[in-house]
């Protein structure tokens, strides 16, 4: 029978996600508006032996945290990724999934985390690979002097996820002082 991934669709608001996922987490989240093409494509070339196959009762868990969060009642997420790139994009991916909700880093920030600050492409590059948008995030990276850049799901969505973020932070300060 061999290994299988799962797909499908996430309708959140004006977006469309293809999501999918293998036994061991949550292995991709497409750009936003994409199809079940872009998954088949990716897929193709990392799990190049897996079995792609629609269920939406697998994906469930996934959807929720997504939906969650983008309602602004998450912060973080629970379920397992099943993340597959190079030892390089693991360890930038890693240092993404460390920044906290509500904060940015910077790519030079990045890669002096990686002890490696020289490394800015290579990190942007690592950044830009990785597949799991929003649960991995990509979206708190910005440019030295603030500015947005380089997001897969594009910058409206860019910009929107650190809005998100923004006004769940001040949620917590106002319900904090209050």
């Amino acid at each position: 029978m061999g290994d299988r991934m799962y797909w499908s669709i996430l309708e959140y608001g004006c977006w469309v996600f293809a999501l999918a996922a293998t036994e061991k987490g949550l292995c991709y989240v497409g750009s936003p508006n994409g199809s079940f093409t872009h998954v088949e494509e990716w897929a193709e070339r990392t799990f190049k032996e897996y079995k792609i196959v629609e269920d939406d009762i697998r994906l469930q868990p996934y959807k929720k945290e997504l939906e969650e969060y983008f309602g602004g009642l998450r912060e973080s997420f629970t379920q397992p990724l099943d993340l597959h790139g190079t030892a390089f994009q693991r360890e930038v991916w890693e240092i993404l999934g460390q920044i906290i909700y509500g904060e940015t880093y910077t790519y030079s920030g990045v890669a002096e985390q990686l002890g490696k600050p020289t490394a800015l492409r290579a990190v942007a590059s690592a950044i830009g690979a990785n597949p799991v948008l929003i649960a991995t995030p990509c979206h708190r990276v910005v440019r030295k002097n603030g500015s947005l850049s380089g997001y897969r799901g594009g910058l409206e969505m860019k910009r929107h996820l650190l809005e998100i973020e923004k006004e769940g932070v001040n949620r917590s300060e106002i319900n904090d002082s209050g």
